[in-house]
């Protein structure tokens, strides 16, 4: 073999090999490339939160399969889809930390709806929620579903088994709703598709002021 004849082939084989380096070292980056897209797209990277623009205050037992469940429909309808209703029992799925998520909900709302019932008072959650909610400014729609607004009164249960500091919050929360302009609704002679739609309809009346001063 020449040695013109040597140096070609020898140029060649150094090219074949930088050749199949490339090749490999691009074949690795395409690896990670695809194990970082399929760890996305496993959960890896989290999702942020949703937004919501209405958050219902209710006590499940009196109203989660009524009024407040109709209205978290109602509202979806009205709105096609644009407002988003924050009921604990729809919004919430397993795994999600409950505090957490009640919190998010009542930050994230620009109108909340305080639905009192029979039960309503006798519920931590629910007084918890009203005072940071009247805290927090927030624009609330109450609805009175089998009480009258004068019965908005802290139990003496309640006052006994609280710090005078969340006493005296819940009372200024309920003080507040009480002379707050709300609807009325009688269980055993009212007409819940009504209330529904009175609601619903009072609900997206405020978020369109709300959102016209922006």
């Amino acid at each position: 073999m020449s040695g013109s004849l040597a140096v070609r082939l020898n140029a060649s084989a150094e090219a074949a090999a930088t050749t199949g380096n490339s090749a490999s070292s691009s074949a690795e980056a395409r690896r990670v490339e695809s194990s970082a897209d399929e760890a996305e797209v496993s959960g890896c990277v989290k999702a942020p939160p949703p937004y919501y623009d209405v958050f219902i205050n209710h006590r499940g037992v009196d109203t989660r399969h009524t009024v407040a469940r109709l209205l978290h429909d109602r509202l979806l309808q009205l709105s096609g889809g644009r407002v988003r209703t924050f009921l604990d029992s729809m919004s919430l799925r397993p795994g999600d930390r409950l505090v957490e998520g009640i919190n998010h909900g009542m930050s994230q709302c620009k109108v909340a709806v305080a639905i009192f019932s029979e039960q309503y008072l006798d519920s931590e959650f629910c007084l918890q929620e009203l005072a940071a909610l009247v805290e927090a400014r927030k624009v609330i729609v109450p609805i009175f579903y089998g009480v009258k607004p004068s019965a908005l009164v802290l139990p003496q249960a309640v006052v006994d088994t609280h710090a005078p500091r969340d006493v005296e919050r819940f009372r200024v929360a309920l003080r507040e709703a009480k002379y707050t302009v709300g609807l009325a609704y009688d269980p055993a002679t009212g007409d819940l598709a009504e209330l529904v739609s009175a609601a619903a309809n009072a609900v997206m009346q405020r978020i369109e002021q709300i959102e016209s001063m922006r």
